[in-house]
């Protein structure tokens, strides 16, 4: 199709979900994304960190293609073996429990809230005795933080912390409570008996690279504790490797009750992935919830090609230490760039909160060559493949800084 067809074919025939910007992307290796016209970008923002190993990783190519060539597609009323094998190899990762594998973030999050209300519907003989008879503890209601984002779906939209998403979409399903992040006091006092779990992202993404604090944390694991709740950690963002642990909790020296992944997992394929400990990993049973197309064999062969890549190419390693290469590189421009108020980051996931709107900056960026984001108007992020060399993080930082400067002046 020529360039204008393709643009004229969106706007007569793709409903209008996002903001687009008017690049045609056609090829992906690595950092780097070439255009329709053959010029190259630096990607430092792949896919909202679906990017993890950068675009088209060999190894998660490899997994793909052998896969595609022998079973596409098989229900998951049958086993196969690099489900099981997945599976294991997360488990093994993060925490003796169970997994239940989806399509997405969204996907994973929803999982996981219904499998909160089930344990808090948990059934109990009548005081009477009566054979059969059962009554329910009822507690239904989570809480989430201000400025969080947990998907678009509603129950997931109803525990994402932020009001512009939610407009337009009322009536809002009920059994959610949003406080202020990082304030333990504020969660003690939302706590009622009808609470059965809290939920949060560790480094919220979407709300502007908001970093909980360890003692905040602590607190939660062991309020949770204390009152019998869950503490479900959303690593959708945060998972395989973006905050220099394979999850970000491991920072905190905590064990949540469940946790969420996605984005990075599968290498660019969609796949959802909810885990929960092994003691509450059988409360969802045969026909209480399902994923028709969750955890296939070929989503599953590429996020095995994740995981090998991550153990055989030290990525955890290369992100700590590019983390800190980047961080000294963003606070040197901080100094030079006085549109800077303040950077907020932990491994590659970094946020440039701006006394100006970040859509100008983006926007030239990408006319640079560089692509970024901007999230909350003022906050710019950059969350580069966790391969990411020092000669491209040198490069996206000259692109940066003659932008900044030109908003300095």
């Amino acid at each position: 199709m020529k360039i204008e067809d393709i643009f004229q074919t969106y706007k007569e025939c793709i409903m209008p979900t996002y903001n687009k910007v008017p690049f045609i992307f056609v090829k992906g290796k690595g950092s780097w994304l070439w255009d329709i016209k053959g010029k190259a970008y630096l990607d430092f923002f792949p896919g909202w960190g679906v990017g993890g190993l950068g675009h088209c990783h060999p190894k998660v190519m490899q997994g793909v293609r052998d896969q595609i060539s022998k079973l596409i597609f098989i229900p998951n009323n049958y086993y196969h073996p690099f489900q099981a094998k997945l599976a294991k190899e997360l488990i093994t990762l993060s925490f003796p429990g169970k997994v239940f594998f989806a399509n997405s973030g969204a996907e994973a999050n929803e999982a996981a809230i219904k499998l909160a209300r089930k344990f808090g519907a948990s059934a109990k003989l009548c005081a009477d005795g009566e054979p059969g008879r059962i009554i329910s503890q009822g507690r239904y209601e989570v809480i989430t933080f201000e400025n969080a984002f947990h998907g678009r779906t509603m129950a997931a939209l109803a525990a994402t912390g932020q009001k512009k998403y939610q407009a337009g979409f009322e009536p809002i399903p009920e059994g959610f409570k949003q406080v202020k992040f990082n304030d333990l006091a504020a969660v003690k006092q939302a706590i009622t008996g009808k609470t059965v779990a809290v939920m949060l992202e560790l480094v919220q993404g979407e709300g502007g690279i908001n970093i909980a604090e360890k003692d905040f944390v602590l607190g939660l694991r062991k309020i949770c504790d204390q009152q019998n709740l869950l503490l479900i950690v959303d690593e959708v963002q945060t998972g395989f490797g973006r905050t220099g642990k394979m999850f970000a909790y491991q920072n905190y020296g905590i064990i949540p009750d469940v946790i969420t992944l996605a984005k990075a997992l599968a290498g660019g394929l969609p796949m959802g992935v909810m885990i929960a400990k092994k003691e509450l990993s059988d409360i969802l049973t045969p026909g209480m919830h399902a994923s028709t197309f969750g955890g296939g064999p070929v989503v599953c062969r590429a996020a095995l090609g994740v995981l090998k890549a991550m153990q055989k190419e030290k990525i955890l390693h290369n992100c700590q230490n590019m983390g800190k290469y980047l961080s000294e590189k963003l606070t040197f421009l901080k100094n030079t760039c006085p549109v800077i108020k303040e950077i907020r980051g932990v491994g590659l996931m970094f946020g440039l909160e701006l006394n100006i709107e970040g859509k100008q900056i983006v926007q030239e960026a990408a006319n640079r060559g560089l692509l970024i984001n901007c999230t909350h108007d003022h906050v710019l992020r950059l969350m580069p493949a966790l391969n990411v060399t020092k000669k491209e993080i040198d490069k996206a930082i000259s692109i940066l800084k003659s932008v900044l400067k030109a908003y300095s002046a």
